[in-house]
């Protein structure tokens, strides 16, 4: 019997441009079972919920690939629809969650400071189960203090957040950010992974792996 196919769908933020991810897939009980990925700001967070909503999917968990405000000003809307939800993020962004200066909203000209807190930090090479999908956190800080991927091997993809685009990688001149960590992790955590494995990203089409060791000016093997 083959296994339960993930379903991916992907939510586009207008004014940023930033990618919200509702995955899911069956659960044990026969269930759908999901994640809501980087919540972000206006419209984006309406759709997602009324997809979860009309897909009957019981969410599991928010989990943040980093702690920027495009990619979790929507968390408490998520968090206040789907209480039960665990919130996730790498501990070096914890503090983004209720610092309008580290998550760049005040920079922008506007004041993002959630409601809720985190209940667990994803620490790199902690594995997290989703139905029958076993994904593993991947350090790729450099972006931001606490970036992190996840990989699932099973389903060959991977949610690199503001580490790696088509054909880019995540900016480095905000507070917090190392440029030299964010290659280094990119090269060491992403690029390693089968060529075929699909990179859904925080901004922008998806890629894949080998397509970016080949042709992103910022990485690639030459």
């Amino acid at each position: 019997m083959s296994e339960p196919a993930l379903t991916i769908k992907t939510f586009v933020d207008t004014m940023f441009g930033e990618n919200a991810y509702v995955v899911s897939t069956a659960g044990p009980a026969g269930n759908r079972v999901g994640w809501v990925i980087d919540p972000g700001l206006g419209r984006q967070v309406d759709e997602l919920l009324g997809h979860i909503n009309g897909q009957r999917i019981a969410v599991e968990k928010i989990v943040l690939t980093h702690g920027h405000a495009d990619h979790l000003a929507g968390v408490d809307a998520v968090h206040e629809a789907h209480p039960a939800a665990e919130v996730l993020i790498g501990s070096g962004d914890r503090p983004m969650m209720s610092d309008p200066e580290l998550n760049l909203s005040g920079p922008f000209g506007f004041q993002v400071v959630l409601e809720t807190s985190a209940d667990g930090d994803l620490e790199p090479g902690m594995e997290l189960g989703l139905g029958h999908t076993k994904w593993v956190v991947l350090d790729t800080s450099g972006h931001s203090p606490g970036g992190r991927s996840l990989y699932c091997p099973q389903s060959g993809v991977v949610f690199t957040g503001d580490a790696l685009f088509s054909g880019s990688i995540g900016r480095t001149d905000f507070p917090g950010s190392d440029h030299g960590r964010l290659i280094a992790n990119i090269r060491r955590q992403l690029l390693t992974l089968p060529e075929e494995t699909v990179v859904y990203s925080g901004h922008g089409p998806a890629t894949t792996v080998g397509n970016e060791r080949k042709w992103n000016p910022f990485v690639a093997d030459g």
